[in-house]
């Protein structure tokens, strides 16, 4: 059962459909040099790279990536020669820059997780609030949707999923509740799916519905996401030119998690913590860390409460 989604059929997209968080932070945080290329591996509905186009001179670059063929058709609406956009996951960002013979950039930045265009297209599946087909793949075009995955797994393998990647405590009633389900009918709708969750959880957390964390569960691991962002960040390092800027936003407790500890590995000498080192002797590390995690405003949740959950870490490339 999978989702008929060809590009020449994708219809034209609104770049101002997706309220872009922590736009000013962000781009403020890479430190826009006029005639500097910058990176955005998640180009969404292009929020971020309009700011930093608006930033940047007639010589400087954005190069944007996304794996969502939307979002790719929505960035050729964007006339502007500074631009280049290709459909890509960001895990494949050295290849990308590779094939435009470019190696080094001025900055990285990543917006994880999912736009509010694909929440609020009932077609893409990812929303419990709306109902359509149960897909959840960021590209709809490859890999398994979450319907045929749910009526494949294993119980076990359902709850787990549920468990690890939605932090769900009651993963194993959400798991057998689906393979009862199953069981009489297929699973097609997310309204289905959602309904199930709900008579399987017994209580119900304040501002969040019950079927919450186990869209959230299935989407992460069906697009792999956090080890996209686990192959992505060495490379982000690797591409930066020194003193330029990695800026990641997460929305989910677990990708904030590695992007935490990438970041604090990269900053820190890898010398026995007792070693009697003058700090000129000291190895010099590839990431210094900028400031503290930064999270939206009181006002931006307000105007947008999908911003509630983001945090932003900032680190600088060191020289070699």
């Amino acid at each position: 059962m999978r989702c008929e989604f060809l590009l020449a059929q994708t219809k034209v997209v609104s770049l101002d459909t997706h309220k872009t968080v922590l736009l000013k932070e962000a781009v403020d945080a890479l430190e826009i040099e006029s005639n500097g290329i910058y990176v955005d591996g998640t180009f969404g509905r292009g929020g971020h790279s309009r700011e930093m186009l608006s930033r940047l001179g007639e010589q400087g670059r954005v190069i944007a990536l996304d794996r969502d063929p939307e979002a790719f058709a929505a960035g050729a609406q964007l006339q502007d020669g500074r631009l280049t956009i290709r459909q890509a996951r960001f895990s494949e960002l050295l290849d990308v820059l590779g094939a435009l013979g470019q190696d080094k950039v001025n900055g990285v930045l990543l917006d994880l997780g999912v736009s509010s265009p694909q929440l609020d297209d009932a077609k893409r599946g990812f929303s419990f609030r709306r109902d359509g087909p149960l897909d959840m793949r960021m590209d709809p075009r490859s890999g398994q949707s979450a319907a045929d995955w749910l009526m494949s797994a294993s119980g076990k393998e359902i709850g787990e999923v549920i468990k690890v990647y939605g932090e769900e405590r009651f993963a194993k009633q959400v798991a057998r509740a689906i393979v009862a389900a199953r069981s009489e009918q297929s699973l097609e709708r997310t309204r289905q799916l959602a309904e199930i969750v709900a008579k399987a959880i017994p209580t119900r957390e304040p501002r969040q519905d019950q079927a919450t964390r186990t869209f959230q569960a299935l989407r992460i691991f069906l697009n792999q996401e956090l080890e996209e962002l686990e192959v992505t960040l060495p490379q982000c390092v690797a591409c930066l030119k020194p003193a330029g800027r990695l800026v990641v936003i997460s929305f989910h407790s677990l990708e904030d998690r590695i992007t935490k500890r990438f970041m604090r590995s990269q900053s820190q000498p890898a010398v026995p913590a007792r070693l009697p080192l003058r700090e000129s002797e000291m190895p010099r590390t590839a990431l210094k860390l900028v400031g503290k995690a930064i999270r939206a405003s009181e006002r931006e949740v307000a105007e947008n409460p999908r911003a509630r959950s983001a945090v932003m870490r900032v680190a600088q490339r060191q020289a070699a």
